[in-house]
């Protein structure tokens, strides 16, 4: 995959990675480990990862900037 494409991988992969997270101990909360579990998370899950994709690929260049306002460069770096 040619490098440009990076910035929307890396968005796919955290966003699917959180989204599976978040939504698993969501699911854990309230339903608890019944049968059909597993079930229940997927579902949580799909619309969860439908969300979260989009969201990362807008609010990331965001958070960056933001980043970069709050944290200082190295002294000498010279950037």
């Amino acid at each position: 995959m040619p490098p440009r494409f990076a910035p929307a991988l890396f968005g796919f992969v955290l966003s699917a990675l959180m989204s599976f997270i978040v939504s698993g101990i969501a699911t854990v909360r309230n339903a608890g480990f019944v049968d059909g579990f597993l079930n229940l998370w997927i579902n949580a899950w799909i619309p969860s990862w439908i969300i979260a994709f989009p969201t990362v690929l807008i609010v990331a260049p965001m958070a960056r900037r933001l980043v970069g306002v709050l944290v200082k460069a190295p002294a000498g770096n010279g950037r």
